[in-house]
């Protein structure tokens, strides 16, 4: 009863100022459209005739496409509770610019949370990426808005793998995060996403039934609930003049899992990941380095990846040239 009457308070203070005070909330429709035309070549499989002969070629394509990236459209408010405590929230969703029509641009799929921002920091709850995610626009990103072909995410931190496949980029929902004020230019964040089977109740998803791996997706189902999985993660960022600097941890517990003999036994994975990365602007360039190490469970022992990149912003009028270079080892 007393965790119900929590819950129930909790939610009161954080939903009054959004319905009982919604006429005097500073609220602010915002978007970007950002679409890109891209020439891609790059090795494919080898193709044998007939399959399993030595008679194989290699075929090299160039593709042409439009990639609509992170095109957005959202909502987002402040409400002054006084004392200099407000209320804030967000409701933010996918644009698929370039077809109009993607599974993936329903309401609040993007960054979509409610909260309480004060002096000692933000808290909020919803969905949203997570505090390693910050760390991507200090090793250089930026000029492509963290998207794109041009993304180091789809390399650095497995980013176009879900949470249940082992990617460490992912959009969690069920999350509650903590974001600190700057003090001299640093700040740090923490958030933990509690994996539940909200909207997933029955036993299903990438967990528990490998031959349907989109349920659930990066949110947790029942099955994940059961064994109390779920994703801690903490980064500090430093960003003072020309310098630029971040520390970042992510940790998943339980959340992949394997079969293993004797069936039906199951193993839990734990998974991390670390990165460190840091930047200096001389103005006229902007190079920036980072390594990461992620670290994978299995039932037979530890699967590691090392990996280094550098990277070159340069101002160019109202634009910039980018060049990253990155190098991985893995045992």
């Amino acid at each position: 009863m007393n965790k119900k009457l929590v819950a129930v308070a909790v939610a009161g203070v954080l939903a009054a100022p959004l319905a009982a005070q919604a006429q005097t909330a500073n609220v602010t429709l915002y978007g970007r459209l950002n679409i890109d035309y891209e020439l891609v070549n790059g090795a494919q499989a080898p193709i044998c005739n007939p399959a399993g002969s030595t008679n194989c070629n290699q075929p090299n394509p160039t593709v042409s496409r439009l990639s609509s990236n992170s095109s957005r459209l959202g909502v987002r408010g402040t409400e002054s509770l006084g004392g200099g405590l407000n209320a804030i929230f967000q409701i933010e969703q996918n644009v698929s610019g370039d077809t109009g029509n993607s599974s993936t641009s329903g309401f609040a799929s993007r960054e979509t949370f409610v909260g309480l921002q004060g002096a000692w920091g933000t808290f909020k709850m919803g969905k949203f990426l997570m505090p390693y995610d910050d760390l991507h626009p200090i090793f250089g990103n930026v000029p492509t808005y963290t998207t794109s072909i041009l993304s180091t995410a789809d390399l650095w931190s497995q980013g176009t793998l879900s949470k249940f496949n082992g990617g460490f980029d992912a959009r969690l929902g069920n999350s509650l995060r903590y974001d600190s004020p700057v003090w001299s230019g640093f700040n740090f964040s923490s958030q933990v996403s509690l994996r539940d089977s909200s909207g997933f109740a029955d036993n299903v998803g990438p967990s528990a039934n490998p031959a349907n791996p989109i349920v659930g997706g990066d949110n947790g189902d029942h099955a994940s609930e059961l064994r109390h999985a779920y994703v801690f993660g903490i980064a500090g960022y430093y960003n003072n003049g020309p310098i630029q600097a971040g520390v970042g941890y992510e940790r998943n517990v339980k959340v992949r899992n394997y079969n293993v003999v004797p069936s039906p036994n199951q193993f839990y994975a734990n998974d991390w990941a670390l990165t460190i990365t840091g930047a200096y602007n001389f103005g006229v360039v902007r190079p920036a380095i980072v390594y990461e190490r992620l670290d994978y469970d299995t039932p037979t022992g530890s699967l590691t990846r090392d990996f280094y990149g550098l990277s070159v912003t340069a101002p160019i009028g109202p634009g910039a040239l980018y060049f990253f270079h990155t190098h991985d080892t893995t045992q």
